[in-house]
């Protein structure tokens, strides 16, 4: 992977641009909590071909780590933070038009990226990400037991027999393999605690869910939802609420597509389907581009 310094922090990603038409939308991936890039691998293989495509390690998960000497303000890892990063990212890349997936935290950064770089941003999907209701005490109960989570984290975890084969389990419906039981103890393993806590606490604070709907509401971009009809992480229900704040859904249009026996990664469980979506949506908005273009007057002419 290259990486590139964005606000002192190295952020390692991967760009593969394709040879087609360079005129194209990049699709940009982004992970979600206590993951990394990897997860999105299998849906780029079978997309590069189409697209060009850049997935990158969000700031103290993956490869994009820190020094001991480097002080970093937690402020810095909330939703607006992280959005601020990819801002840059696109910038120092000299990507002009972008379609952002994101999955699950990386939904909402990529919601966030599209409310401050509408320039760049062409259309956001959201991979079981959703959310906007705000109860008080099952956030209390998730915060807490996050928190503890990454802050119970021995590193002789990694030689636990079978803990490879729970991890491949959990939060799927439909059982991963084993390489991504070990990728995802990996990535538990090795994320920054202090992004950990962080990002987990900054973004589930009840004026954050609340914010997001309002984002989504004046999204001018169009955005659709993908979701597993047995995501327990992030229910149907929650992703068809925050997708009913956008325009798309109040000119009864669709925008949210289930996945049938699919968990909270539809993205390794039916990357097949996946795919499938995103090719069909991104080609319907090209035919409808061009469409415009043909009846838009170009400069110059009455």
């Amino acid at each position: 992977m290259e990486k590139i310094k964005i606000r002192g922090i190295n952020h390692h990603y991967q760009f593969i641009k394709t040879q087609q038409d360079l005129t194209k939308p990049v699709l940009v991936f982004i992970h979600g909590w206590l993951l990394s890039h990897h997860y999105w691998l299998p849906l780029i293989e079978q997309i590069k071909h189409e697209y060009s495509c850049l997935t990158y390690d969000l700031k103290g998960f993956g490869l994009s780590q820190w020094d001991e000497n480097t002080s970093v303000n937690n402020s810095e890892f909330d939703l607006s933070g992280y959005a601020q990063d990819l801002k840059i990212l696109l910038q120092e890349l000299a990507i002009e038009k972008a379609w952002l997936v994101g999955h699950s935290l990386g939904g909402s950064v990529a919601l966030w990226t599209a409310d401050i770089c509408r320039e760049k941003v062409t259309g956001v999907f959201c991979v079981n990400a959703g959310g906007g209701i705000y109860l008080q005490e099952e956030f209390e109960r998730f915060r807490k037991a996050g928190e503890n989570l990454v802050k119970f984290r021995p590193s002789w975890f990694v030689n636990v027999p079978f803990f490879d084969f729970i991890f491949s389990r959990m939060m799927v419906k439909r059982p991963l393999g084993r390489q991504w039981g070990k990728q995802r103890l990996k990535d538990f393993l090795s994320a920054n605690e202090q992004a950990a806590i962080a990002s987990l606490l900054e973004s589930t604070t009840e004026e954050q869910v609340h914010y997001l709907p309002q984002i989504v509401s004046r999204l001018s971009q169009p955005v659709y939802f993908i979701a597993g009809k047995q995501d327990k992480v992030m229910e149907v229900q929650y992703v068809k609420h925050l997708a009913s704040f956008h325009q798309l859904f109040q000119q009864n249009q669709k925008n949210v597509y289930e996945i049938d026996n699919c968990g909270h990664f539809a993205m390794l469980e039916h990357t097949q389907q996946v795919k499938d979506y995103i090719l069909e949506i991104m080609i319907e908005h090209s035919s409808q581009n061009e469409i415009l273009a043909e009846f838009t007057p170009s400069k110059g002419q009455s």
